[in-house]
């Protein structure tokens, strides 16, 4: 079984990369070209739930890291 890795990219969009499958509210699964997606997280995007690259130009910040133990 391959893994599924997400990253969360700094200012941008979390990147998924490995087979998923990605549903709607209502269970209804999105087409996705490939293994690998990108969703958005500045809420900007014309193409949600995917990124389209909005985040370089509407001025979103999401550095966070991941908590350590």
């Amino acid at each position: 079984m391959e893994s599924v890795t997400i990253k969360a990219r700094e200012n941008g969009p979390y990147l998924i990369k490995g087979p998923v499958v990605l549903t709607d509210a209502d269970g209804t699964p999105y087409a996705t070209p490939g293994e690998n997606i990108a969703l958005c997280r500045c809420g900007g995007s014309q193409t949600k739930p995917f990124c389209d690259g909005s985040h370089r130009t509407n001025g979103f910040v999401a550095a966070e890291r991941a908590a350590q133990p």
